[in-house]
């Protein structure tokens, strides 16, 4: 760890940040759980974000009542906006690639964030990345494409679904740092919510297929679950650093292997855990 990169925040800021972080982890695990059963019970995965935001609409009203009203305003909507297209987008591509691949290798997978944002990092945040760890990264890509596993014979086309995901996700969690200097984290909390289902109502509706009791229990769920996380990780990082933060998210294999087998029968891979 960069002793450096922790001397702008003080300790206690930084144990907040890493608290954030692990609820916020194994919390996600839970989520795509959730998601990915709602895929297997036909549902298209922009149907599945269109609900996730829905009813994610509890926690935001609960972070306003905490923080204010006042959070909704910001000179800068149009990076708002942005952030909560490329937010959103990340996790239907997430949800789509759940079809395909159990919760644990598209967990692995979704490993791959930290490589991204480390790159870029570079040009959206002007950070510098020294030599080792950019070796970091190069060694995180080889475990990438061990769990992918490009020209073999059990490789899945769709494992691309979820590295796209990945991309646009890094992509907006180094936005969120950006935005992160001037907005609070119920400002990008509540406008990326509204930005999301203003994008997906259509897309559900499009989409559509008329939920059960136990359906819509289970979007709840998933909301409530998933609106939670995604202020923790805003939370996460705004408190610590990076280089702090970004490690943490690997614990989400673990939770992912013990819900995947226990609740969908599935058994990662040797290859998934040696990537």
């Amino acid at each position: 760890m960069d002793a450096s990169a922790i001397s702008s925040r003080d300790a206690g800021s930084v144990t907040q940040g890493l608290l954030a972080m692990w609820v916020a982890v194994a919390s996600f695990s839970i989520a795509d759980a959730i998601a990915k059963w709602h895929g297997q019970e036909g549902f298209a995965s922009v149907q599945i974000v269109f609900f996730r935001y829905l009813f994610g609409l509890i926690p935001v009203a609960v972070a306003l009542y905490v923080s204010g009203l006042h959070q909704i305003r910001t000179a800068r909507p149009g990076a708002h906006v942005l952030r909560g297209v490329l937010m959103s987008a990340a996790l239907a591509l997430f949800f789509w690639g759940l079809n395909f691949v159990p919760l644990a290798e598209a967990i692995a997978v979704a490993f791959t964030a930290p490589l991204f944002i480390t790159a870029l990092s570079v040009p959206m945040l002007a950070e510098r990345v020294g030599l080792a760890r950019w070796l970091a990264v190069l060694v995180g890509f080889a475990g990438m494409l061990v769990i992918v596993r490009p020209g073999a014979e059990t490789f899945k086309p769709e494992m691309l679904i979820l590295v796209a995901g990945t991309a646009v996700f890094a992509l907006g969690i180094t936005y969120t740092r950006r935005l992160s200097r001037t907005e609070t984290a119920a400002t990008m909390f509540t406008w990326t919510t509204f930005v999301a289902l203003s994008l997906f109502a259509p897309l559900a509706w499009w989409t559509w297929k008329m939920p059960q009791a136990d359906h819509m229990t289970g979007f709840a769920v998933l909301g409530l679950i998933g609106g939670k996380s995604h202020y923790l990780v805003i939370v996460a990082n705004r408190k610590a650093p990076d280089a702090v933060v970004a490690p943490q998210e690997y614990m989400e294999l673990v939770w992912g292997a013990i819900i995947g087998w226990i609740v969908l029968s599935e058994v990662t891979s040797c290859w998934t855990w040696l990537g």
